[in-house]
């Protein structure tokens, strides 16, 4: 059966020994699941730290735009460095620098303080984002790398579904600077866990053997313009844009369309949540037996069906209840296609793989910005803009991994 990976099998590889151990993959995933920590556990603190800051609304929501743009450009300067002067060091410097911004948040007299805070914690924060996603690159390609990040996304899953109820259980007794200090302390956890755990995986050796290799095979960035990495880049961050676009409309559809309390919408939630690690763990078994590339194709035809029935229902007027369905399905979907494609997509750029991992992160983020505010363009009470924009973006992702080609031998 054909392959999925486009990587070159000449690559040099890191020192003797290095392997995914089950210590190194759940500390990655942690690495992950502290900008969904950062991002939803305060969220429920809004209106307090409007009266205690002397601000408004927008100036509170500016701490999480703050850190979500922080977060995307983050990842686009710790990615080259960490191809240049290996993985451990800028990984570590990140890791030490949003600890230090994460207690600021905590300390922050005024709303002007936490904005710039949360700006920096967010873009050192990336380093471990973009960095970890390398790592894993450095020591597995094909379905061994798939299988690492489906196995790392169920880990890591689990942030953004304990994260909202956290928050809403937390920030009545302990306040809002009490959320961020639960932040500061998973930043501190993160880095002492990098410190223990993590060991250089791209060393001089390996960077040496790259340097050399480009006098020959050309710089190792033109990978990063190949029909493989685009495509699956681009493949990747349209399906996490359909993704962010259920995000942000759930609120709407849940409990203004559906009538659902807030907390019969949690438990939707939650539900959707555990269709996306269930799927996860499913695509990392698969990953033995299937080719990278047919899971994900699965995966994006089953977000694509489930994108086109929520439109119908929205434009056809059915009951706001048929909607959960093709919800649950699309989220289900999406394990199915994000550790398959960030694998297939790496693997394709094997010599720069920091950088690699840097655009497809920064590139995730910034169109999940575009997508979010126009869900509700027309109003909390109809689905059809999000159901366009489901549509739309789950064609772009097919689109895209067809444009990719992953056709040849894959290696492991």
């Amino acid at each position: 059966m054909p392959g999925a990976s486009t990587a070159p099998t000449e690559t040099p590889q890191p020192s003797r020994g290095a392997t995914i151990t089950p210590a190194l993959l759940v500390t990655l995933a942690l690495l992950s699941a502290v900008a969904p920590f950062a991002t939803d556990l305060y969220l429920p603190a809004f209106p307090m730290m409007v009266s205690q800051l002397h601000t408004t609304a927008a100036g509170v929501q500016l701490t999480l735009t703050a850190f979500l743009i922080g977060l995307a450009l983050g990842q686009l300067l710790f990615g080259p460095l960490s191809d240049r002067f290996g993985r451990v060091k800028p990984l570590v410097v990140g890791a030490v620098v949003c600890v230090v911004a994460s207690a600021v948040t905590v300390f922050a007299p005024t709303v002007e303080i936490l904005v710039a805070a949360r700006f920096a914690q967010g873009f050192a924060g990336a380093a471990g984002m973009v960095i970890g996603r390398a790592i894993i690159s450095d020591l597995a390609t094909g379905k061994a790398a798939a299988r690492a990040f489906s196995l790392m996304m169920i880990v890591g899953g689990i942030a953004p579904v304990v994260a909202p109820l956290a928050g809403g259980f937390l920030v009545g007794p302990i306040g809002w600077r009490g959320a961020l200090a639960v932040i500061l302390g998973l930043s501190t956890a993160m880095l002492l866990a990098v410190l223990a755990v993590v060991r250089e995986t791209h060393t001089e050796h390996r960077r040496a053997a790259l340097r050399a290799e480009k006098t020959t095979a050309g710089s190792p960035l033109t990978s990063l313009m190949s029909r493989a990495y685009l495509g699956n880049t681009a493949a990747f961050a349209f399906a996490f844009a359909a993704m962010m676009a259920y995000i942000s409309a759930s609120p709407f559809i849940y409990q203004t369309m559906m009538g659902l309390s807030a907390g019969q919408y949690g438990a939707m939630f939650g539900m959707n949540a555990t269709a996306l690690l269930a799927m996860s763990a499913l695509s990392a078994k698969l990953a033995y037996r299937y080719e990278v590339h047919h899971l994900a194709a699965v995966g994006l035809g089953l977000i694509s069906v489930s994108s086109v029935a929520v439109l119908t229902v929205a434009l056809t007027g059915t009951a706001a209840g048929w909607l959960a369905i093709p919800l649950l399905t699309l989220v289900g979907g999406m394990g199915l296609i994000f550790g398959n494609v960030t694998a297939l997509a790496l693997s394709a750029a094997p010599r720069a793989a920091g950088t690699a991992s840097a655009v497809l992160g920064a590139s995730q983020f910034l169109l999940a910005a575009v997508v979010s505010p126009l869900v509700s363009i027309a109003g909390e009470n109809t689905a059809v803009p999000v159901g366009i924009i489901l549509v739309s973006t789950s064609a772009i992702a097919c689109l895209g991994l067809l444009a990719a080609g992953n056709r040849r031998p894959q290696t492991t």
